[in-house]
């Protein structure tokens, strides 16, 4: 079974079916660094990526700090301004 691979630009999401919150800016093999839109570069742990497929990352929203969660949910409230 071939390893799956996440990749710089792709999209990543708290859900599927969501809205995209951010996109992968660096890739290591214990973390990801995204960036939220409207917040800036978090650290994403390896252990909080759900799933990988078509250019999306699913991630673990709950194990993240409570600051990320927050950034998260505003990420599209500029968006409504």
């Amino acid at each position: 079974m071939k390893p799956v691979q996440v990749h710089v630009g792709d999209q990543v999401f708290a859900q599927e079916g969501a809205s995209a919150f951010g996109a992968v800016r660096l890739v290591h093999p214990r973390q990801l660094y995204v960036d939220i839109e409207g917040y800036g570069d978090i650290e994403v742990p390896a252990i909080a990526v759900r799933a990988v497929h078509h250019g999306k990352v699913i991630v673990d929203v709950a194990s993240l700090p409570d600051d990320v969660r927050r950034a998260i949910a505003r990420a599209h409230d500029r968006e409504t301004e």
